[in-house]
């Protein structure tokens, strides 16, 4: 067994005052080391409720260059630690709702949301590529966002391309949902998942918004080894052994993916 330490950052962050989050985040994560692996929300420096697309254009950044970046390179590499965080992107006249990785060496590799929920659509451009999975320290990891969970090709892509780890930053809303279908995405494809959930309220375009928090770690046999609570900031760190993730062997004869008969499998695109 070679363990690893993974987990998630769970916090309120203030709408628009990127500044003053990554102020917390890095007294959060400081806080949470020694860990090999962090997720940190969707959004995380920013919130959520955008008014429109001009309203996120200032604080969006191109990737690889911008403040969240340098943020979380730093601590990348002064922690020894691989850091999963939401963020909006901008490209060229685009936007998206992203999550880059960062790593201990480094460098980036970047997710666009393919799922957008709700008025997502409204601010920014849907995903234009796979959701993204990258050989780490750990092993390979794989990156989703928030309403992704409700798509089970989602985790299964991330899963058959080797990833150990569904990393999910995210702004939840739906109550309780995708907490427990993680449990359903982790057994059915043996992975281990970290959800990094936000809470509190936005109330900024005549809808109040509640965050449930909620975050979680759970095993690849659906066992929640970490739960956050809905209504606080709450570091989540829990040893694990990443490795268990490679045994799909169901029963003597049965194998997760060599028993799939997707040739049968009719209507799924």
């Amino acid at each position: 067994m070679t363990p690893a330490r993974i987990g998630y950052i769970q916090y309120k962050p203030e709408f628009g005052d990127r500044t003053g989050n990554l102020a917390r985040l890095e007294a959060l994560c400081r806080q949470a080391a020694p860990a090999d692996l962090l997720v940190l929300p969707e959004l995380a420096a920013t919130g959520y409720e955008f008014l429109s697309p001009a309203e996120v254009r200032p604080l969006a950044e191109p990737f690889g260059d911008g403040p969240t970046f340098d943020l979380c390179g730093r601590l990348a590499r002064e922690l020894n630690a691989t850091l999963v965080a939401g963020y909006p992107e901008s490209a060229g006249e685009r936007l998206y709702n992203a999550a880059f990785v960062a790593l201990p060496d480094g460098t980036f590799a970047n997710y666009r949301k393919i799922h957008l929920f709700s008025r997502e659509k409204e601010l920014f451009s849907p995903g234009d590529a796979p959701p993204l999975v990258v050989e780490t320290p750990l092993g390979r990891i794989g990156v989703m966002i928030c309403f992704d969970w409700l798509f089970p090709e989602t985790a299964h892509s991330l899963a058959i391309r080797g990833a150990r780890i569904l990393c999910h930053p995210s702004n939840l809303v739906l109550p309780g949902f995708c907490q427990k279908a993680m449990l359903g995405r982790c057994i059915e494809n043996r992975v281990f998942a970290v959800t990094a959930n936000r809470w509190g309220v936005e109330e900024r375009v005549g809808r109040r918004l509640r965050f449930t928090g909620l975050s979680q770690v759970v095993d690849p046999r659906g066992n929640v080894l970490l739960a956050a609570p809905e209504e606080a900031d709450h570091l989540g760190v829990v040893e694990i052994d990443p490795a268990l993730a490679d045994d799909k062997q169901v029963t003597e004869h049965n194998h997760l993916f060599a028993d799939r008969r997707p040739d049968l499998y009719e209507g799924l695109g």
